[in-house]
């Protein structure tokens, strides 16, 4: 997918505000692209014009030399909240898109759902209502209802988020592992650098508002990732680059009144305290 030159903002006249600005990148097929952000930078707007759901101002998207003008099965989002049918059982969830596309046989739906199902640790709740899954169980569910459409590109928009901690580091470990088994075209982003750093084959920077690619960081980490990982001399080394730069957005952003930087110039300042 190539994105080229996204503009987008709100409102009319003195009231109108720029989210993007000439926004450009390209996600490699096959690849695990991470985009970080300072908060309010335009990573949801970004997003929501990828999936088709919002058109830029100017700019323009092609997947496989086809432009990209509205919503497509061949783009799944997931969401920050979640979007599972609550009137529908987990099994039921995961296999509807196959079965609304009818382009397997239901056996096929139905092997494929056990599946994933089987690696996401939801085989014994196949038969249970979303009210009835914790907020991590509803992730994974809603992991395996992407990956059993099989699109091109998958979209992830913060989908962890809300979590508790321990929770949200269960899924980034089920996510990495059903990524590196798929190998699926894949564009996440995150708020949290050492998510980001972990699960990215390419890490996107984005800057303050309005948003544009500022840095693009190639993520050489071997894999299958592990925790052990976080704790290498050259995650720390990709971790110090990407603070520098978010350091400087957030700054831009901390001098907008934004409470999201002045919490992450604190933050960074707490951290340099530390190591002198």
């Amino acid at each position: 997918m190539a994105v080229t030159g996204l503009s987008k903002a709100y409102g009319v006249g003195p009231l109108s505000q720029q989210t993007l600005n000439e926004c450009s990148f390209t996600l490699e097929s096959r690849k695990l692209t991470v985009l970080i952000g300072p908060s309010g930078s335009g990573k949801s707007t970004l997003m929501n014009i990828l999936a088709g759901y919002e058109r830029a101002d100017t700019g323009n998207i092609t997947l496989d030399g086809s432009e990209v003008s509205g919503p497509g099965a061949d783009r799944l989002v997931v969401f920050q909240e979640t979007a599972l049918f609550p009137w529908m059982t987990t099994f039921e969830n995961i296999t509807y898109g196959p079965r609304v596309q009818r382009k397997l046989r239901s056996r096929e739906v139905e092997a494929q759902a056990l599946a994933l199902l089987d690696k996401v640790g939801l085989r014994e709740f196949k038969d249970k209502y979303p009210m009835q899954l914790s907020g991590g169980m509803q992730r994974r569910a809603e992991l395996a209802r992407a990956m059993i459409n099989n699109p091109k590109v998958m979209l992830l928009d913060e989908p962890f988020r809300g979590l508790d901690a321990m929770t949200r580091e269960l899924m980034v470990e089920y996510f990495v592992r059903l990524y590196e088994e798929r190998q699926q075209t894949v564009l996440f982003v995150t708020s949290e650098i050492d998510e980001a750093i972990f699960l990215a084959d390419v890490l996107l920077i984005m800057s303050n508002r309005p948003g544009t690619i500022t840095k693009t960081m190639r993520i050489d980490l071997p894999r299958p990732r592990k925790a052990s990982v976080l704790l290498s001399q050259q995650y720390l080394h990709y971790k110090e680059e990407a603070m520098e730069t978010l350091h400087e957005e957030a700054l831009k952003a901390f001098a907008g009144g934004s409470k999201a930087a002045v919490d992450f110039v604190e933050a960074y300042a707490a951290r340099d305290q530390e190591q002198v």
